[in-house]
């Protein structure tokens, strides 16, 4: 009778283990997602920071180009009042489009090419958009990654009993034309 008792105590505590260690990666694959999420947000911001510069930097040179100006600071505003994954890969497609209008904008002036605050600006952008297309991936595989461990059994009887039903969006963006990154190079 003794050990009736001692096995069932044990699977008891085994199965409670399970649960608790798939648990905990649940959580630990839904915090990697946050967090690689926050990343792409970094870098989403630090690239919306350096446009202002950017546009002041070609407005110096080509002040009549006013509906360029326009369009890249209206793609830029919708960035950074982007809330959810969907809404921010919209707007980087409209950043990127934008962009491709004041690049355009700028290869018509040879003096601008040259100075070195718009090749410095113009080589910070393309290190930023090198981030964003490392964040971006790293943000799609951990949402991969997370509802892999979201739907395999048995973590998704885990999942149902504690709330990890969510589906995570990917973050993709909207348009043919948005998966091309900006060209910066004028060489």
């Amino acid at each position: 009778m003794v050990w009736v008792i001692i096995i069932i105590v044990a699977l008891v505590v085994l199965v409670l283990g399970g649960l608790a260690y798939l648990y905990n990666k649940l959580v630990r694959y839904r915090n990697r997602v946050e967090n690689a999420w926050h990343q792409i947000d970094v870098q989403l911001n630090r690239r919306a920071d350096l446009i202002p510069n950017l546009v002041e930097t070609v407005k110096g040179y080509a002040s009549h180009e006013k509906e360029t100006f326009e369009q890249v600071t209206q793609a830029r505003a919708a960035l950074v009042n982007a809330k959810s994954v969907g809404e921010s890969a919209q707007a980087e497609g409209m950043l990127g489009q934008a962009l491709k209008s004041l690049f355009a904008v700028a290869e018509a002036y040879p003096e601008l090419k040259a100075n070195q605050n718009f090749l410095a600006l113009q080589e910070e952008l393309s290190g930023t958009e090198n981030k964003i297309a490392y964040a971006r991936q790293f943000y799609n595989d951990s949402v991969m990654a997370y509802d892999i461990a979201r739907q395999r059994f048995p973590a998704n009887l885990v999942a149902g009993m504690f709330g990890f039903k969510e589906e995570r969006e990917y973050f993709e963006p909207e348009t043919p034309e948005a998966r091309e990154v900006p060209k910066v190079s004028f060489s």
